[in-house]
């Protein structure tokens, strides 16, 4: 069964430093609707887990978040995507949870649901957290240059992106995802 896992706000949708709050807010990235999209047709489940702290920090509550994930579900549906499952994580920082990247809950609680094995998944984030969280469950880390993933290449430290492919966005690793096979 193959499934690819994809972060949300930097890999799919455009990120912001003041978080993204509603639909409104809530724009895909050029491509990113379409390299789901092939990934479904090449036989890929694709899930998302996301750490969406703008909840406990009240910027806004889970009726929004609901909205911005019936959005994304309608761009993919325009294209013939699919999203199977969006885990998220409503923690802030210092809620000591399980679930908030670079913990691994997230991604474990996507294996369960899925009933698939983590080792091997491809993983896509922008973020260190993300590369973290996937190496915990024996997943394959990939980082994409969008949203914060400059950021992360500049500021990684020596072994953080040892073993790592770096695209220039989810298009460009779905792309390579889908040449090895």
């Amino acid at each position: 069964m193959k499934v690819v896992i994809l972060d949300r706000d930097g890999v799919i949708n455009e990120d912001s430093d003041d978080y993204v709050k509603s639909p409104e807010e809530f724009v895909l990235i050029p491509g990113s609707a379409e390299a789901i999209a092939r990934l479904n047709q090449a036989g890929y489940r694709v899930a998302v887990a996301t750490n969406q702290s703008g909840i406990a920090r009240d910027y806004f509550n889970v009726d929004a978040l609901n909205r911005m994930h019936s959005k994304l579900r309608r761009e993919l549906n325009k294209v013939g995507g699919e999203v199977e499952l969006i885990a998220y994580c409503p923690h802030g920082p210092d809620d000591a949870c399980a679930c908030r990247k670079p913990e691994a809950g997230l991604l474990k609680e996507i294996g369960e649901r899925m009933g698939v094995v983590l080792r091997g998944v491809p993983v896509i984030g922008d973020s260190l957290r993300d590369l973290q969280a996937a190496r915990t469950v024996g997943a394959r880390p990939i980082l994409v240059k969008t949203g914060k993933g400059q950021r992360t290449l500049e500021k990684a430290s020596d072994g953080d992106l040892e073993g790592v492919a770096i695209f220039d966005d989810l298009a460009a690793a779905a792309t390579a995802i889908l040449e090895e096979r």
